[in-house]
């Protein structure tokens, strides 16, 4: 057969073949190989503290050679590996790439790893059965909901490292200034490109993002998307919004033995351009962003996969024995602090699951209260964005919270705040002053905290919709993590009363649980934490 005649399909079956025979993407084998203004003081035992970030920018080759040789123990490439075909899902009408195409192309977005990355892997996978070079692009858009500089340069200097890491495995990483509809097909044309894969976002913006690529995409040209942030996929964990916890729980612990494997190592790339790409120009990239430049990054995190793996390695080693009993103790140094890299896609949850795990003979409680955080809560909070289109509106609040809301609309606050005094921690709480003070200057709040920071807000503004508007919008300016579906569906438990029950009716929360100031106090020290996080207490504001 004339080579100009030949197609080639976009996926293999499980076992290599000859370039120029058909491949279907997808096969029904799914099996996978097992194997304010002023800087608050702080302390030594407050999470984030000085030692930590001491300790988190300290590489430890031994703790990345150990996680190196997990991988190349599994196999020397993912082209050795039964990739489970799950994880993929086809969202154009082809499934044929052309035989005379010059590259498969990962569209990179929610997960900004070159390592321990599904999508990654099987763009690499797809590549090599094709026997063509492998590009990463990354779409720049200049705004983004309500981030500012700091969440902006946390990730470029993330894929920054991608960038140095990729050329490095012969494979070119181009940084695409623009919404990806108008910069992704324009690539795919001009370099000839066989096949676009994509990573899972449930959220609308990202989600709009792939539709709108999809639509622009030549017809001809095959886009599947791969979900690499969870660790069973969301489309397979659930085929519907789940009411809470108890509902997903066992969904995701009975696949967990399809899915929770040893990741293959991405490898150098067989199949390289004729040109490498010059290295892209991260100043003029950051000089093209349209947004607030006077929330700047702190200086306890290095943004990047090595900063998130230097942060994995110090929970291991200094916290995770603490974190069954002290987890919800502010004052406490407990939490593993991944969140920023999590949410990023620096680092893969799977892998901080892998290396957890293997403490469970030592800390067994604290080993199986991670997993049910960092799985069962952050997937079910997947899931809730992804089935319900008004994850942070009233309106996908259930209907008991909402009936109870409703009646308790306009209830008397005894305090009304502006968004100002919200942001600027002038309420009349030291406590939520503190929280507040804590999320603005380090961009994170502690976990126990942001439930009580939320519902303080529910009971300090004209109404609840009002109350969700603020919390999300201060949450997503200040949080590392925010613009997050863990976010969102912690602002709609605080408010709404998501993923929980209706507890005993009082004013203003209806029955949504409540939480108060003296609560606090019985659980941890709050003349402590205020103490580290000072800021001069206003009047308070009344109605």
């Amino acid at each position: 057969m004339d080579k100009s005649t030949k197609k080639r399909k976009f996926e293999g079956d499980k076992d290599k073949t000859l370039p120029s025979k058909k491949r279907k993407l997808l096969t029904s084998k799914t099996s996978q190989k097992a194997m304010p203004n002023e800087k608050p003081s702080l302390i030594e035992e407050l999470s984030p503290t000085n030692k930590q970030k001491k300790d988190s920018d300290k590489p430890d080759d031994d703790f990345r050679s150990k996680i190196m040789s997990r991988r190349t123990s599994v196999c020397n490439s993912v082209m050795e590996f039964k990739f489970n075909k799950k994880r993929v899902r086809v969202l154009s009408t082809a499934k044929d790439s052309p035989d005379d195409c010059n590259g498969i192309v990962y569209w990179m977005s929610r997960d900004q790893r070159v390592q321990d990355n599904w999508a990654f892997l099987y763009t690499q996978r797809l590549a090599l059965k094709m026997e063509v070079p492998l590009h990463v692009c990354f779409c720049l858009v200049p705004k983004f909901l309500e981030a500012t500089i700091r969440q902006f340069s946390f990730m470029l200097k993330g894929l920054q490292e991608v960038e140095e890491e990729c050329r490095d495995l012969n494979i070119p990483f181009h940084l695409l200034v623009g919404f990806a509809r108008d910069v992704l097909p324009e690539f795919v044309n001009k370099n000839k490109i066989g096949g676009v894969v994509t990573d899972f976002s449930p959220l609308r913006v990202p989600r709009a993002w792939v539709e709108d690529v999809k639509n622009q995409l030549p017809k001809d040209v095959p886009f599947c998307q791969v979900d690499a942030h969870n660790l069973v996929p969301c489309w397979e964990a659930s085929p519907k919004l789940e009411y809470g916890a108890r509902t997903i729980r066992n969904k995701i612990h009975n696949q967990l033995s399809q899915y929770l494997t040893e990741f293959p190592p991405v490898i150098k790339h067989t199949y390289r351009v004729k040109d490498m790409p010059e290295r892209v120009d991260w100043k003029a990239a950051e000089g093209s962003l349209e947004v607030d430049r006077t929330v700047l990054l702190p200086d306890w995190c290095t943004p990047g996969t090595n900063g998130g793996l230097n942060m994995l390695e110090s929970f291991l080693k200094e916290r995770l024995k603490y974190f069954a009993t002290e987890r919800n103790i502010p004052n406490k140094n407990a939490l593993s602090n991944l969140s920023p890299w999590i949410h990023f896609g620096n680092l893969s949850v799977q892998r901080s699951i892998l290396m957890v795990k293997e403490y469970r003979s030592k800390y067994k409680d604290s080993v199986e209260g991670y997993i049910e955080e960092a799985v069962i809560r952050r997937e079910l909070a997947d899931n809730f964005c992804y089935y319900n289109e008004n994850y942070d509106s009233i309106k996908g609040a259930y209907d008991w919270a909402k009936q109870s809301l409703k009646l308790h609309w306009d209830d008397k606050r005894d305090y009304i705040y502006t968004r100002q005094q919200l942001e600027l921690s002038e309420t009349h709480d030291d406590l939520w002053n503190a929280a507040q003070l804590q999320m603005v200057t380090e961009g994170k709040m502690h976990g126990f905290l942001r439930m009580y920071w939320a519902k303080k807000i529910l009971e300090w503004t004209p109404n609840p919709e009002i109350a969700l508007k603020e919390a999300i919008y201060l949450n997503d300016k200040y949080q590392l993590d925010g613009r997050d579906p863990n976010g969102y569906v912690g602002c709609m438990w605080s408010i709404c009363g998501i993923h929980d029950q209706g507890w005993k009716e009082r004013s203003v929360f209806g029955k949504v649980r409540y939480m108060n100031y003296k609560g606090c106090t019985r659980k941890f020290d709050v003349p402590a934490f205020v103490r580290k996080y000072r800021v001069k207490k206003p009047l308070p504001s009344k109605k």
